[in-house]
Formats: C-alpha cells, structure tokens, sequence
C-alpha cells in the first residue's frame, strides 16, 4: 500500500498544480497597443480636422462679409456717378452753354466760324 498511498498523494498535487495552472489565465484585452495607438491617432487627425473646416468656414464668412461691404459701396459710387452724370448732361446742353456765352459777352457769328487762338 506504500505505491498506492505514493501514487495517491502524487496525483492529487498534480491535480492541485493543474487546478492552479487554470486558475492562472491571462486577461486579453480588448484592443491590443498599437490599435490603440492607431485609434488615437485617428481621433487626434479628426479632431484636427474638424478644427481646420471650421476655421476654413470662418475665414470664408469673413471674406463673404467683405466683399458684400465693398458691393455696397460701389453700387453707392454707382449711384454718385450716375447723378453727376445727369448733372453734366444738364449742365452741358447747347441753351445754357449759349445763355452762359451771352453773359460773358460773346456773341454768335452768322457763319459759325470757329476760331482758337493760341498763345506763344
């Protein structure tokens, strides 16, 4: 009974360091390092995306606000030039130039003769 009592003995610490290699198990996790690393390194290039659209359609608004400022004043110019081109078309017709002629003394030829006189 000596053997069986060996044996006996023998197989259960076998059992016992079985039973504790089981125990002992690894925890996997989920992600391994570097798809961690690519996960944040993902995140970071969308955050720094989004950062720069948004940037972008900052700037773009800016740029809209002045061109819409600078359309306003030339379409006031428009309006100016427009009014003082009425203005010389009033002011430079034939009568008024003729009434303005008068006062000054000139006189209209018959012939309609046209002179310059130059200086030297």
């Amino acid at each position: 009974m000596g053997n069986l009592a060996r044996k006996y003995l023998e197989q259960q610490q076998a059992e016992k360091t079985v039973q504790n290699k089981s125990q002992v198990k690894l925890k996997k996790s989920w992600l391994t390092p570097g798809e961690k690393i690519i996960g944040v390194v993902f995140a970071g290039m969308v955050c720094f995306g989004a950062v720069h659209l948004i940037s972008n359609q900052s700037n773009i608004y800016e740029v809209n606000k002045d061109i819409q400022a600078v359309e306003e004043k030339i379409s006031e110019q428009q309006k100016v030039n427009g009014d003082l081109q009425v203005q010389v078309s009033e002011l430079s017709s034939y009568d008024r130039i003729f009434e303005k002629a008068k006062k000054m003394g000139l006189i209209r030829d018959e012939n309609n003769d046209v002179k310059v006189v130059q200086e030297r």
